[in-house]
């Protein structure tokens, strides 16, 4: 079972308006115990044995909206006592109408913080008087959950949170730290830890927030909203709103559905990917144009050899090799190079729902495709070739080899990236018969934020809103830029 002591010190997400109604023995509504009732909501839907333990203040005491979530199967209100245990036991059990069992204390080593809290400036905690008739949860063995992860990546973190609880230990957390990370006092957000550990919240795996201006704008990553059909329901909304989240942003895969009812609200721009409908292999190759035929067998006459491969050790350190070939690819700087040799091979094992076609010669990797399979869709990810074996036309082989295997599987569609954003790259997609279709793109204002940001067009990207032609003779400003950013950060 996984036993979680949750320590709920201060009322609101916001340090300062936490402390600031502390000093006042006040509260407000708004985002009161807000973080407490998302951890909540994550104990209640995680498919784990879960029992929390609420230790509670007199400034922290659960309003009705948090007692309704707080489920007595799962959960338990206890004590976080902060200056006078009986006066606060009676208030919590009449508040809350629980039977109160255990207790801890809250503790405070700033001067500052034992005024707030109306203490003596001596006293850095309260003191629990002889026969209180509650039960220490000091007693029980217990680490830090949102300490150890001040310290730890969510990987590590996870690995030594899961070796704790099957050795019977409690997990302790503060709901204030959920998202933030403390640099007095070393807590760090744990949100993702606690996630992985209870197993929820799989909707929001691959999300990604960035901020724009004042807005944070959340979606899927890389190729994720590509590969299936995504309605978002009215929990998932309110969960990123939750979250800090104020526009989310998805697509509708035209090509082969039609969202039935739009968000209430949101607002519809358009989007564009290169798309290939296949048939057959030969259809394809008849499509294409003379020059790209020729390019193809030229890659076979060069000594060209293109397979699909197995994800291995060997294939990783090739990719690894291409990577670091160049930090300049077709002018812009190249994400991928200086990445460490343990990292591309971590991602290209564990890499699922792939197939990795590979470009040799004399047994040397000279090139890579990387396909995700999405449903009914195929989606080139990556495609990259050694510049110094570019002669050899060995994008051509593995763009071939991509729609015969497509073909073979009876893949409907193939994707290759975008379309408008790079001159020569979309005029080698439109030689292999890609073309540039056009879908829509949602945007759901979750938050007041979030409505006015995209009232004043914030959520569109600049390059997307420039017409064609004044794009061109940015393209080179795009690429220096890019490079001049690579070599400050070199």
């Amino acid at each position: 079972m996984i036993k979680l002591r949750i320590d709920v010190d201060y009322p609101y997400p916001s340090r300062f308006k936490s402390f600031f109604f502390t000093v006042l023995n006040s509260k407000t509504s708004r985002n009161y115990l807000k973080n407490s009732k998302i951890i909540a909501k994550m104990v209640n839907e995680s498919p784990q044995e879960v029992m929390a333990y609420w230790f509670f203040t007199p400034q922290t005491t659960p309003d009705q909206e948090l007692l309704e979530l707080l489920h007595p199967e799962r959960h338990e209100v206890a004590l976080h006592v902060a200056n006078n245990p009986y006066r606060e036991l009676k208030r919590l059990e009449e508040a809350t109408q629980r039977k109160v069992r255990y207790y801890t204390v809250h503790g405070t080593a700033r001067l500052l913080a034992r005024l707030m809290w109306r203490r003596k400036l001596w006293e850095a905690r309260a003191t629990i008087p002889a026969g209180f008739p509650l039960k220490s949860f000091y007693d029980f063995p217990t680490l830090g959950l949102d300490v150890l992860c001040y310290s730890e990546p969510v990987v590590q973190a996870l690995a030594i949170a899961e070796d704790s609880v099957a050795k019977g230990e409690v997990l302790h957390i503060h709901p204030e730290w959920l998202f933030q990370r403390g640099t007095f006092n070393h807590r760090g957000p744990y949100y993702e830890t606690l996630k992985a550990l209870l197993k929820t919240d799989a909707e929001l795996d691959g999300l990604v927030i960035s901020k724009k201006g004042f807005a944070k704008i959340a979606s899927y990553a890389g190729t994720k909203e590509y590969e299936k059909d995504f309605v978002p329901t009215k929990n998932f909304l309110e969960k990123l709103a939750e979250r800090g989240v104020d526009i989310f942003t998805f697509i509708e895969r035209k090509w082969c559905f039609s969202l039935p009812n739009p968000p209430q609200g949101s607002l519809k721009g358009e989007d564009n990917i290169a798309l290939f409908q296949v048939a057959t292999y030969s259809d394809w190759w008849a499509g294409i144009g003379k020059k790209t035929r020729n390019m193809v067998r030229k890659a076979e006459k060069s000594g060209v050899t293109t397979e699909v491969v197995e994800p291995s050790e060997k294939f990783a350190e090739g990719v690894w090799k291409i990577y670091n070939e160049t930090p300049i690819r077709q002018g812009r700087a190249f994400p991928h190079c200086g990445q460490p040799l343990q990292d591309v091979k971590k991602g290209i094992l564990a890499a699922h729902d792939c197939t990795f076609i590979a470009s040799s010669v004399q047994d040397e990797l000279v090139g890579f495709i990387q396909l995700v399979h999405g449903d009914n869709i195929a989606i080139i990810a990556q495609i990259l070739a050694l510049q110094k074996f570019w002669d050899k036309a060995v994008n051509n082989a593995l763009v071939a080899k991509a729609i015969e295997v497509c073909a073979a599987k009876q893949v409907q569609w193939v994707m290759y990236g975008r379309m408008g954003n790079h001159p020569s790259l979309d005029s080698f997609k439109q030689s292999n018969s890609f073309v540039k279709f056009s879908f829509p793109r949602y945007y759901v204002p979750l938050t007041r934020k979030g409505r006015i940001a995209t009232a004043l067009g914030m959520h569109h990207e600049l390059k997307d809103a420039l017409p064609q032609w004044l794009k061109k003779p940015l393209f080179p400003v795009f690429n220096w830029v890019s490079r001049a950013k690579l070599k400050i950060r070199l």
